[in-house]
C-alpha cells in the first residue's frame, strides 16, 4: 500500500481509503470553504468521560478556538445516525458550531441552532470559513 502525505500532520502516512476521503476533504476545506491549513488539524486526540477518541479533522478559528468537527468514513461506509452520532459524541469535548460528515461521495453539514448545547439543523452547502469563524464568535457558541 502507498503512503500519502498528510499536509496538517506534516509526515507520510499510510493510505487507505479512509485517508483518501480524509486528505481530499482537507482540500476541499483550504480550496473551496477558503479555511487556512495551519487552522486545521488531523487525527485530534480528545478526551470524554475518561476515554480517548480521535477525531479526523477539526477546523479552528483564528483564535485557535474549535469550529468545525469533521468525521471522515470511507467510501462504502453509509452515511447514518451512527456517524452523525459519533461526531456529535466529538462534539461533547470541544462544542463546535458547525459538524460535517463525510464518505468522499456524499457530505453532509449540520449547523448549531444557537448558543452550546443547541441542535443541529442539516445545512445544504459547506460554509466557508468566515461564516463559521462569525458562528463561533455569536451567541456565546464558544
Amino acid at each position: 500500500m502507498e503512503d500519502i502525505f498528510d499536509p496538517l500532520r506534516k509526515k507520510f502516512v499510510r493510505l487507505t481509503p479512509e485517508e483518501q476521503v480524509r486528505q481530499w476533504f482537507i482540500g476541499v476545506l483550504h480550496k473551496t470553504a477558503g479555511v487556512p491549513l495551519t487552522h486545521m488539524m488531523s487525527e485530534v486526540q480528545l478526551h470524554i468521560g475518561g476515554k480517548s477518541l480521535r477525531a479526523d479533522i477539526i477546523v479552528y478559528d483564528r483564535k485557535l478556538r474549535e469550529v468545525c468537527i469533521v468525521e471522515c468514513k470511507e467510501p462504502s461506509v453509509r452515511l447514518d445516525g451512527d456517524v452523525l452520532e459519533q461526531a456529535l459524541r466529538y462534539d461533547m469535548a470541544v462544542g463546535v458550531p458547525y459538524i460535517c460528515i463525510t464518505n468522499g461521495k456524499k457530505t453532509f453539514f449540520f449547523k448549531r441552532a444557537s448558543g452550546e448545547g443547541a441542535p443541529y439543523g442539516y445545512m445544504d452547502r459547506l460554509p466557508a470559513y468566515e461564516e463559521m469563524v462569525a458562528a463561533a464568535g455569536q451567541k456565546g457558541i464558544i
